[in-house]
């Protein structure tokens, strides 16, 4: 059986106010570029994995933008190590193992409410943000299978440059995939095009 998702009435507003506080700590600035149009819907939020800050960061996102319930997938065990995730929208997952399928299920699950957003990276391990390409695992696209109502997928690309600043600038980069195809290559193949675009937009910033 799979960990399932809690909002605990103290933990999850907790870890919303700790998000703002230590991003703000900890970064010069975070500046927010692309296009979201907020249509009522489930939000499906793919993302670069590059660092133990990636899920603060798409709670920022989440708290300045997208206003849902924040879900998102762990490893069992570092779940259960770290449980307090699981009273802020955590829930399990247990690789190569048939418990997988089940927290696909419920991911889709989750994405039948439009309060709801779930947060994935789908290349399933960090990778570094200087890579050019994003590999992805076949979850996202099995779970679009199990999911039969319509949904939102939002690409976000987290990039980080100091310039002149003690501290890095956060730019998170968002755009909405606008294909109709639930094929991983093709929905790899959309994202790798909107990372190369934000590469160049932050190449640009630097040149300024």
């Amino acid at each position: 059986m799979i960990i399932k998702a809690k909002h605990h009435f103290f933990i999850y507003p907790f870890f919303k106010y700790y998000t703002l506080r230590i991003i703000k700590r900890n970064f010069h600035a975070v500046k927010i570029n692309g296009r979201y149009e907020d249509k009522d819907l489930p939000v499906l939020v793919v993302a670069n994995h590059i660092s133990w800050w990636d899920g603060f960061w798409l709670m920022y996102v989440n708290l300045k933008l997208l206003h849902r319930r924040f879900h998102f997938m762990m490893l069992e065990d570092q779940l259960r190590k770290h449980w307090y995730f699981n009273y802020s929208g955590g829930y399990s997952i247990r690789k190569k193992s048939r418990g997988i399928i089940e927290s696909l299920r419920y991911s889709a699950e989750l994405l039948q409410s439009p309060r709801n957003m779930v947060l994935m990276f789908p290349q399933g391990e960090f990778r570094s943000l200087y890579e050019q390409k994003a590999h992805f695992n076949k979850g996202i696209e099995r779970i679009l299978h199990y999911c039969k109502n319509n949904i939102q997928i939002i690409f976000v690309a987290n990039l980080v440059d100091y310039f002149s600043h003690q501290k890095p600038v956060l730019f998170i980069n968002i755009d909405e995939y606008q294909g109709e195809s639930k094929k991983i290559k093709d929905i790899e193949m959309s994202y790798n095009d909107f990372y190369t675009k934000a590469i160049s937009s932050q190449i640009k910033n630097a040149q300024r």
